[in-house]
């Protein structure tokens, strides 16, 4: 009975984590990390869909690498100050491997992504996460809801973004707001309405 309690506890304590990170503590909407790849890809939904993904798939992985890479390499070996260089080359593996996915898969979104694919190397939502990380008593697999709580809350808010801007394509806007300007007015918007959230679930 214990045991059970015990596995039900690990299972609850995961999904708050991952609800945690994709709302109450949005990376791009709390933290306003990732904004330029988010103002390149947003102009439609799909090439935002497509992004977000693969974002998902890079930050939970790479939150779960890098941890198991600070916790049993870096500390041990006493050369944790090379955590940052240590990321970023993990980071940077990865994103080539979703890179050469992506292009086997859909040559049609990968010319769509363009620069923005290879640049999630050097976003600083998914470093931002691996580093946040090491800030909170996490176990590998809460590190693992961590890092995908918070690469889908970067593609529900980028998702969402693609949708608002492609709407206001079909309207007339005053010069001033056209482009980046309108799409700084949204996030500002989506970011209150997500601040809303904050003090809903404390991990």
């Amino acid at each position: 009975m214990d045991h059970l309690q015990n596995n039900m506890g690990i299972v609850m304590s995961i999904i708050l984590i991952f609800t945690s990170a994709a709302f109450t503590d949005n990376i791009l909407l709390t933290r306003f990390l990732g904004m330029c790849s988010c103002l390149g890809v947003s102009r439609k939904v799909g090439t935002s869909i497509g992004l977000g993904l693969a974002v998902i798939f890079v930050t939970a992985s790479t939150a779960a690498l890098n941890f198991l890479v600070y916790q049993y390499i870096l500390i041990p070996l006493g050369i944790g100050y090379l955590r940052l260089i240590t990321f970023i080359v993990i980071i940077a593996a990865f994103v080539q491997l979703v890179e050469m996915i992506v292009e086997r898969v859909s040559e049609k979104l990968y010319y769509a992504l363009g620069i923005f694919l290879p640049l999630i190397t050097v976003n600083c939502a998914i470093l931002g996460i691996s580093l946040f990380m090491l800030n909170k008593p996490y176990s590998f697999w809460q590190a693992f809801a961590f890092g995908a709580g918070g690469g889908f809350g970067w593609f529900l808010a980028i998702t969402i973004i693609g949708g608002i801007r492609e709407k206001i394509k079909e309207n007339e806007l005053p010069r001033g707001l056209e482009g980046p300007a309108i799409t700084l007015i949204i996030i500002g918007i989506m970011a209150l309405a997500f601040v809303g959230f904050s003090g809903m679930i404390k991990i």
